[in-house]
């Protein structure tokens, strides 16, 4: 892989198995033995479809797409979340995910311990989670909250957390799905302001968002999702004309 690309996807395809008329009891089950109709049949969604494209570093793009188009799990496959049915995906740079803020919390820990235990698993040793640890808890505005355990967390103080651990954590590759998700509208703008000075730092970019003004003002470039397929992309200042002629097709 290059040094130039940060992300590389190559014909990448993700197949999910579905189970249609799935019985939950044992009863259930073993009547199904002898009766079609009680008895689950695999189904196969295909929620990527075949999808290339290559990221430089630095380089900024955006997913959008309708809810349910491929766009959420695309991200997830570059993440390392789901392995692809099919094709390949090369990253190149610390890659940090933002898709489901604090997912690698402890519940029964405190906040200030979830610290430490996600950043440990970014490969940070306990002398730079320390220098971190007080802009962390400045940022992400919990104050004496960081010594409760997360499983009191409203949702809105868990996100917040879990953005604050990501953007400090130094990342070369940052994958941010509907980030403006994020607590309140303040909170979300120094979200946003935060995205745009790591941008300007030279961080890589992957950014899931039905925003296009969001996409306009953090992209490069986009990529317009449709039943998993990638059905338009270019410069993010063509972004209204192409997607239009996609929904009249």
């Amino acid at each position: 892989m290059s040094e130039d690309y940060a992300i590389r996807c190559e014909h990448v395809t993700k197949d999910f198995v579905l189970h249609h008329n799935a019985q939950q009891s044992l009863k259930a089950r073993f009547v199904g033995l002898f009766h079609s109709r009680w008895r689950a049949t695999p189904h196969t969604f295909r929620a990527v479809d075949d999808v290339s494209f290559n990221v430089r570093r630095g380089e900024a793009l955006g997913l959008m797409g309708r809810n349910g188009s491929g766009k959420s799990t695309l991200l997830s496959l570059i993440a390392g979340i789901y392995p692809p049915t099919a094709g390949h995906i090369l990253t190149h740079g610390r890659l940090v995910p933002m898709i489901a803020l604090g997912v690698g919390f402890n519940a029964e820990l405190t906040g200030s311990e979830n610290i430490y235990l996600n950043a440990s698993l970014f490969g940070l040793k306990n002398r730079e989670i320390r220098s971190l640890f007080p802009k962390i808890v400045e940022f992400s505005e919990l104050g004496d909250f960081i010594h409760e355990p997360v499983k009191n967390y409203s949702s809105g103080m868990y996100a917040r957390l879990g953005f604050s651990v990501a953007v400090h954590l130094d990342p070369e590759i940052l994958l941010a799905d509907e980030i403006l998700s994020v607590g309140d509208s303040d909170f979300q703008n120094k979200c946003l302001s935060r995205i745009e000075k790591l941008r300007k730092e030279g961080m890589t970019l992957v950014f899931v968002s039905h925003s296009r003004d969001q996409v306009r003002q953090f992209c490069d470039r986009y990529i317009w999702m449709e039943n998993g397929r990638a059905i338009a992309s270019g410069k993010v200042s063509n972004l209204e004309r192409p997607v239009l002629e996609c929904k009249r097709r």
